[in-house]
């Protein structure tokens, strides 16, 4: 009997480390300081043709046909956000930098969207960037807004319902589709600290109010 014991307790105890070596893997870094985050993904087609020649010619001219790009992961509080939390912060490291064009394609926003936001985060700066890959891995594009070869017409509202089938808890009150005068411009995505969908009235009540606007095209196709 007590050999038998001794063995489950063993197996029990084996499979709690694995259990732990799992939820270590998975860890997110939480930060603190703030009560959610905004993910922004912008449509890189709308920036360029808006900026004109003042755009990021790393993100418009690169060839490499760029769709939704992470604009940035923002500190959010119920009402408002903090921002340039840190006097002199330490720029962009190269390594850093290197892994993050796939989805951020411009050094210059990169060093700005930590300065401005990262550094309220309080994490640093390598814990900041992994969780903004992790916040963009758990976000799917509809396959409808990935590939746009031509200019298109479409519905705020109807980009809004279109990520929220394709991500699943994702409500309409945790989403808010921008625009400008005539162009799609961002899909912004509330999160808890944990990378899980919540709500953000506040952020929601910011949505494009016009009825149909402009997609550009992908860029360098």
């Amino acid at each position: 009997m007590l050999r038998l014991k001794a063995l489950a307790l063993a197996a029990l105890l084996a499979l709690s480390a694995c259990q732990d070596s799992t939820q270590a893997d998975d860890t997110i870094p939480v930060g603190s300081g703030f009560d959610f985050f905004v993910l922004a993904l912008s449509w890189s087609p709308s920036y360029c043709e808006a900026a004109g020649d003042r755009a990021n010619p790393q993100q418009c001219e690169s060839g490499r046909p760029f769709g939704f790009i992470v604009h940035g992961l923002w500190p959010q509080f119920e009402k408002g956000y903090p921002e340039f939390c840190r006097a002199r912060p330490q720029p962009v490291s190269r390594d850093i930098m290197s892994d993050l064009l796939d989805i951020m394609p411009s050094r210059a926003l990169v060093q700005h969207q930590w300065k401005k936001h990262g550094t309220c985060a309080n994490l640093s700066q390598s814990q900041y960037f992994e969780t903004l890959r992790l916040a963009r891995e758990k976000i799917v594009v509809p396959d409808g807004l990935r590939n746009t070869g031509a200019y298109r017409m479409v519905s705020p509202s109807d980009v809004s319902k279109a990520f929220i089938e394709a991500n699943p808890g994702l409500q309409r009150d945790g989403i808010a589709v921008t625009c400008d005068r005539r162009r799609l411009r961002e899909v912004r995505i509330c999160l808890t600290t944990g990378l899980t969908f919540r709500t953000c009235p506040e952020v929601a009540r910011r949505s494009c109010g016009r009825e149909r606007v402009t997609m550009p095209p992908l860029r360098g196709r």
